[in-house]
């Protein structure tokens, strides 16, 4: 081979690394931001990376586009391993036009997309794009159309992880929005279907980039965001933590983890983590972090719909989801938010073959014209459905109270948990004894000379009576009652006897969960 070819090869290799130049590269430092490629050296292992499309330029030409042409387009495409486990990266360069989506932009993204699902591996967005390339007009809108097809595809196929970098707006929203978790960095990162310019004009209101679409305002209200992090750094490294929870694709088994905790240990500490006052709060992480292997809970949407807890850990080395009531937070009552956290939290776990560990202490679903107005009725149903349709190692400790409605959804015995247990302190009712004893004794009570007195009494009375688990055990609902110490070693035998079950659906093209 001649040594002209190898030299060419070389500067455009070189040319390449450059995106839009050096001069582009040093003011992204200056703002305190990494580039492309920078991003990709960190998350995958060292040397492992084979970059994909390292030559594809744009076709545009269009207002002059025809005179900027980039290798590379904007986006660094390619493989590698993260641990040793093989995944597909996307990596936008935001010195290249801003980062815009173009025709051939996108199809470097399809590509890999493409690649992941035939190969069963994750596929891993660093996004930081202006948006589409306006000067190619409709084809870089087909371009975002694309990825959605891909994206949508490959759901429940293979684990989607965005972490958004820099700006997301317009349509460039909806790829992380389909895709399974997503990362977002405090005060420079930032996603909206519509900037602040356009929201003043249209509805009047003055508000920031940072409040209208930040990382705190996404993961706080309006739940977009699963993890709101302090730097692009932190925001690498929790990539690699949530990948070590998850298997590579729905054919898989997570990954398992040789513990260096017991699985006979035993915290006697819990057994006085539920206060004897059944309005008295607690707090449910304490519960999850003394049960699991050393400890180690890695809390997904931690700032959102924190009446609820969500999150991966591991039990004797096997890899879990945990879905949580916070007695500590509204009291762990169920809403609209917390169904639709719990919901899509156990979809994914479902569809990824990782089980579910239900810790419940529930006293119904919240009340109000709020509540109701926004259709409370139609989410809460979301979490039911998700329960019901899945087929995972199903295991639940009924803690404290569970009332209602909430017991049949927070997966009870008759949406296919597998095993049920509950400790001493449980409440298993239609409602609190107050509120039945005053509709059950309602009459008694009304021709009481001493109603409190009369109520005092009938409480206590249907306390002793059913504000307790041995009813439920008695039917069955409730395969044993445990103490609180014997929860660790009782969850990792039941994970060992269900890691063979069986279960499935009826045949269909998809249910109608209702959205």
């Amino acid at each position: 081979m001649s040594t002209d070819k190898i030299r060419q090869l070389k500067q455009l290799r070189e040319k390449a690394t450059h995106g839009g130049g050096l001069t582009k590269i040093e003011d992204r430092h200056k703002h305190g931001k990494l580039t492309a490629r920078e991003r990709i050296d960190l998350l995958v292992d060292e040397g492992s990376f084979e970059e994909i499309g390292m030559f594809v330029h744009h076709r545009s030409r269009e207002f002059g586009l025809e005179k900027y042409k980039y290798l590379g387009d904007g986006v660094v495409t390619g493989r590698g391993t993260i641990s040793g486990r093989h995944v597909v990266v996307y990596s936008q360069d935001f010195t290249v036009f801003g980062g815009s989506l173009s025709e051939t932009h996108a199809e470097k993204i399809c590509k890999i997309l493409e690649m992941a699902m035939k190969n069963g591996v994750p596929v891993i967005g660093l996004n930081d794009s202006g948006g589409a390339r306006i000067q190619e007009g409709v084809v870089s809108l087909g371009g975002y159309a694309d990825i959605f097809l891909h994206n949508t595809l490959a759901s429940g196929v293979v684990p989607q992880i965005s972490a958004i970098l820099g700006p997301c707006a317009g349509g460039a929203v909806y790829s992380p929005a389909i895709t399974d978790f997503i990362f977002m960095v405090k005060d420079t990162s930032y996603m909206f279907v519509t900037g602040p310019n356009v929201v003043k004009t249209v509805t009047h209101e003055d508000v920031s980039f940072e409040d209208l679409g930040g990382a705190l305002t996404h993961a706080v209200k309006s739940g977009v965001a699963h993890f709101a992090v302090e730097n692009e750094l932190e925001c690498i490294e929790g990539i690699k933590k949530l990948l070590s929870y998850i298997p590579s694709n729905n054919m898989d088994d997570p990954p398992f983890v040789e513990p260096h905790d017991s699985e006979d240990r035993m915290d006697i500490e819990l057994d006085s983590v539920v206060p004897e006052n059944p309005s008295k709060p607690y707090d449910i992480k304490e519960v999850i972090t003394r049960i699991v292997d050393d400890g180690g809970f890695f809390e997904v949407q931690e700032l959102y719909a924190q009446n609820m807890v969500v999150g991966f850990a591991r039990l004797g080395g096997y890899s879990v989801g945990i879905v949580a009531n916070q007695p500590s937070i509204l009291a762990g009552v169920l809403d609209i938010e917390t169904s639709l956290k719990g919901a899509r939290f156990i979809r994914f776990c479902d569809a990824f073959n990782i089980p579910l560990i239900i810790l419940q202490d529930v006293p119904g679903f919240l009340p109000g014209t709020d509540q109701e107005w926004r259709g409370l009725i139609k989410h809460g149903a979301k979490l039911l459905y998700a329960f019901c349709e899945a087929t995972v190692p199903k295991i639940t400790i009924i803690t404290r109270k569970s009332y209602g409605g909430a017991y049949c959804v927070m997966n009870s015995k008759h949406i296919r948990g597998d095993v049920n247990y509950a400790w001493p302190t449980a409440e298993i009712a239609v409602m609190g004894p107050k509120g039945a004893v005053e509709i059950i004794f309602k009459k008694d009570i009304e021709n009481s000379e001493e109603k409190e007195k009369a109520i005092a009494e009938k409480v206590h009375d249907y306390t002793e009576r059913f504000a307790n688990p041995y009813v439920a055990a008695e039917r069955g609902y409730v395969d044993e009652v445990i103490l609180p110490h014997e929860t660790r070693p009782k969850l990792i035998k039941a994970l060992r006897f269900l890691e063979n079950k069986v279960d499935t659906n009826p045949r269909k093209k998809h249910g109608n969960i209702p959205l």
